[in-house]
């Protein structure tokens, strides 16, 4: 009797599965009752005061603008009239276009050859680590999640079999709309190009990189002077050359310090703190598996990585959604690697890719703890400027750590829920003879 041949699961198998365990990995960010930063309440603000449809004409024609987003711009301000009263909701959304983006990415490597359970792997890194974790927990990031989603979709086009002329104008139209949805856009022809390189110098991934760097080349010429040297408000979009070392050692070192929130400030300690050592003791030990697999492995870790981060490591600030196509591609790199790893090489991958997933959890811990706070905040404050009048509200904070938090979720807020909000609200220091008291679940204590 012949032995039943292996059988063959259905190809959508693989993305389904990706997706539905990031949904299930991420709930906590699914189940978020309110938002991470101000941002949100702002533009939730603006779209009530402007409701109806939001692909203003405004946002798509003033190119001349520092933050040129008109896509992720006129999305938000739509979405957050439909769906900021249900927070839920659009949380779902978003950790959503994350599961998709993963699960494009299970795809993309499965094609190249790598067996399911890696591809499997890879894919849920990305999504889980703490690059991820913030971008797909924070509503602000919606231009992340749409850029790296363009790319990914048009590696996909460009590593079908006989792509053709369909195949490059979809890529020149994914390029744009990466574009018009956030400057980091501009490193998908390097990205491409990288693939040419590493993949056989095929000649499709030659073509997709030429189609896709010429929306970005009219890109450049249109605004590479307004992003350069036009006036910014805040400080962490200065730019210099001499950041380069400092920000590109922060994205390799982050991903394994699992008790850092956010990456900005990952160096301020220098070597004098022991995380940093631990994550420069993992990057090294990564570097060298993927060296004995073979040179041109740890290369193209760091250049795909380093051309995934492009442009942001010139800033004078790392931000975690910037490291998002980073994640995907030294995801992917490792990945590719993987089945020709010596078991060491595989042992270090692994706990790699457990720090980075831990570390994933912890950020999405807190950016849910800010978001059960913020439930209560916001309505709690609009209630207490409401009952003021037109006079201020001077609030302390009973515990200082979470400082940050009121910081952020006070700073210039238009209105929210309809209560006019400005520069009504005061955080001053508990000395100085405050209204109310933030409590730590987000509650106001009236001290008069």
């Amino acid at each position: 009797m012949n032995p039943s041949p292996p059988r063959s699961w259905p190809h959508w198998t693989l993305p389904l599965a990706v997706l539905a365990s990031v949904l299930l990995a991420q709930a906590l960010l699914v189940l978020n009752p309110g938002y991470y930063s101000h941002d949100e309440l702002q533009w939730a603000a603006y779209a009530a005061q402007h409701p109806g449809w939001h692909f203003r004409d405004y946002l798509w024609t003033d190119a001349q603008s520092f933050q040129y987003r008109p896509l992720t711009f006129s999305v938000w301000l739509w979405l957050s009239e439909h769906l900021f009263a249900r927070p839920l909701a659009f949380h779902a959304l978003m950790v959503g276009l994350g599961g998709l983006n993963a699960a494009m990415l299970a795809v993309l490597l499965h094609r190249f050859g790598v067996a399911a359970g890696p591809a499997f792997g890879a894919a849920l890194v990305f999504a889980l680590g703490p690059f991820a974790a913030l971008t797909h927990g924070w509503v602000g990031t919606l231009a992340d999640l749409i850029w790296v989603g363009c790319a990914l979709l048009s590696a996909l086009l460009a590593q079908r079999e006989r792509p053709g002329a369909v195949s490059w104008a979809a890529i020149f139209v994914l390029t744009a709309l990466a574009l018009l949805a956030k400057e980091a856009g501009i490193v998908i022809p390097a990205l491409l190009g990288l693939a040419w390189l590493f993949l056989g110098r095929r000649r499709e991934w030659l073509i997709a990189a030429l189609v896709a760097g010429v929306p970005v080349a009219v890109y450049l010429a249109l605004r590479v002077g307004v992003l350069l040297f036009s006036p910014r408000e805040a400080v962490n979009y200065g730019w210099s050359l001499a950041f380069i070392p400092e920000r590109w050692l922060e994205y390799q070192l982050y991903p394994p310090i699992a008790t850092k929130m956010a990456i900005a400030g990952t160096l301020s300690r220098g070597l004098g703190d022991g995380r940093v050592w631990l994550a420069i003791l993992v990057w090294l030990a990564t570097a060298a598996a993927l060296w004995r697999v073979g040179a041109r492995w740890c290369l193209g870790w760091l250049l795909a990585g380093t051309a995934a981060l492009g442009p942001v490591m010139i800033l004078a600030e790392s931000a975690n959604q910037y490291g998002y196509g980073y994640a995907a591609a030294t995801a992917a790199v490792c990945a590719a690697a993987w089945p020709r790893m010596q078991r060491w090489g595989r042992i270090v991958l692994i706990v790699a890719a457990l720090l980075s997933v831990w570390h994933g959890v912890n950020v999405m811990r807190r950016m849910h703890e800010v978001g059960t706070i913020q439930a209560v905040y916001s309505p709690a404050m609009a209630q207490a400027v409401q009952r003021a009048g037109g006079a201020p509200v001077r609030l302390s904070i009973a515990d200082a750590g979470q400082a940050w938090i009121y910081e952020r979720l006070s700073h210039d807020i238009p209105s929210y829920d309809g209560v006019e909000i400005g520069d009504r609200v005061q955080l001053v220091a508990a000395n100085e003879a405050p209204d109310y008291e933030i409590q730590r679940d987000g509650s106001l204590k009236p001290l008069r």
